[in-house]
């Protein structure tokens, strides 16, 4: 809208009307923001747990591992680790949080034999290979989290910079607009009640004059 429109009562209705619309979408971004704030805050913490359990993880897996080569052998360990089928069961979906689209990643984990035959590896191997799986489905786990984190502060920014402009600009400029058009109205009206005491005024003096008369 014109902030230097006529001042009239229609323009001083729309100008009202556009300053309710900006109050409640101002409200409406603050509302958002504050629960996307509230939600990027959970996943920021749940995204620390899960590092600290995949930390911990990786140090039993590798200790695992290692002390499969030693028992068996780096070449023997390598063979079998190429025996283990590429992952193909991860699906990826998408959910929405506030108009948000964050991922939402399905893992069919199956408990499925090793590839391997026990009757010529050790506990180690089996250690390792546990420990390997469970980092794999942190690892999943921790994308999507991060992922989910990264894409709502980059919408808490977005309806931050909105908000802003709604408060800071928008908000102001139709007040000052309604104020505007107001008091112009008002001027306008003292001018025309003055008006219309003179002629009254003249008219009384009129009629006493011809009544004299």
């Amino acid at each position: 809208m014109n902030p230097n429109m006529f001042p009239t009562k229609g323009n001083l209705m729309i100008a009202k009307n556009s300053l309710v619309l900006a109050k409640q979408g101002y409200e409406l971004m603050d509302k958002k923001r504050n629960i996307l704030i509230r939600e990027l805050m959970d996943l920021i913490k749940e995204a620390k747990g899960i590092q600290s359990e995949i930390d911990q993880t990786f140090t039993d897996a590798y200790v695992s591992l290692q002390m499969a080569n030693i028992e068996l052998g780096i070449s023997y360990v390598q063979e079998i680790a190429d025996t283990i089928p590429i992952e193909d069961s991860i699906r990826i979906k998408t959910r929405s949080i506030m108009g948000t689209e964050i991922p939402l990643v399905e893992y069919n984990k199956q408990a499925e034999l090793p590839s391997y035959a026990f009757y010529n590896t050790t506990e180690s191997l089996d250690e390792a290979k546990n420990s390997f799986d469970k980092v794999k489905e942190l690892t999943i786990r921790l994308s999507m989290v991060e992922n989910s984190a990264y894409r709502l502060a980059a919408d808490i920014k977005r309806t931050q910079k909105r908000a802003n402009a709604l408060k800071n600009i928008t908000i102001p400029t139709y007040t000052e607009l309604v104020n505007h058009i107001t008091n112009v109205l008002e001027e306008k009206e003292r001018e025309e009640f003055s008006r219309l005491k003179v002629i009254k005024r003249n008219m009384e003096n009129k009629k006493i004059i011809k009544e004299t008369n």
